[in-house]
């Protein structure tokens, strides 16, 4: 950490107070962004999709169970994988304390990925998360919602990704989608954030914007500091990064995440 300046506790005092009006200011201009969110047009999904869930086959709109809102997070978990993407982890460990807060809000979170679902439950199991994770493995659902990409984009060099034409970055890419489903059984897509469109689920982000040292990261080591909960090099887990076969930036989360 570079030095830093030591004031009288008055001086502390007139910074933080100026600083706060920033602070109010940037919580306004959010609520008005999350207003501004609401009115955004929706779309009408005509297309059925399947996926392998631990109660046998659903449709998307059977995703919802019963609720009226769906929040799909696209977790990096391509079929032939043999883990989860650790920034997709990352984000999944803050999930299930709220699963509980949604539910009496009339919204259903569920994780989709195309890996298949035996790989999804044994992945889940090591992890301990009890959110629901489906498997959209077989299904355009992936594709169609531009998280997922053929080995002809990877040839071609490009994919739509975030709204916008890019480079290929990876197979799999992270996503959140919003869905809501009306009294006639039909689904509309009403929302989608892509990249760091889903940082504002990760707590423990927003506990290191508090502390001096912040997230200590930049866009040259986005998330390279980051392992999945089992497998920190600590001592704490009893476990290492060679047992886990892990390395920094692996299944491309860090630009996945930028």
């Amino acid at each position: 950490m570079e030095p830093h300046k030591i004031v009288s506790r008055e001086e502390w005092l007139a910074a933080h107070r100026a600083h706060l009006a920033e602070e109010k200011a940037h919580t306004r201009a959010r609520d008005a962004l999350v207003k501004k969110r609401g009115a955004l047009p929706w779309v009408k999904v005509d297309k059925t999709y399947a996926f392998d869930t631990p109660d046998g086959k659903k449709t998307l709109a059977g995703l919802f169970a019963g609720r009226s809102q769906l929040i799909v997070y696209h977790f990096m978990f391509g079929p032939d994988w043999e883990q989860g993407c650790p920034g997709c982890s990352f984000l999944s460990d803050h999930i299930d304390g709220a699963l509980v807060h949604l539910a009496h809000r009339d919204v259903t979170y569920v994780a989709v990925s195309r890996a298949p679902l035996e790989k999804i439950d044994a992945y889940r199991k090591r992890m301990g998360w009890q959110f629901p994770w489906v498997s959209s493995f077989g299904s355009d659902f992936n594709f169609d919602f531009n998280v997922s990409f053929t080995p002809q984009q990877e040839a071609q060099g490009k994919v739509f990704y975030n709204f916008e034409t890019q480079d290929y970055a990876c197979d799999e890419l992270p996503g959140m989608s919003v869905f809501y489903r009306n009294e006639n059984d039909e689904v509309f897509h009403t929302f989608s954030a892509f990249g760091r469109g889903g940082e504002p689920l990760i707590g423990t982000y927003t506990l290191l914007d508090y502390v001096p040292k912040g997230r200590d990261e930049d866009e040259n080591k986005m998330m390279g500091w980051l392992r999945r909960h089992d497998s920190y090099e600590d001592g704490v887990s009893g476990r290492t990064l060679a047992q886990e076969g892990q390395k920094a930036g692996a299944c491309c989360h860090e630009a996945a995440h930028k």
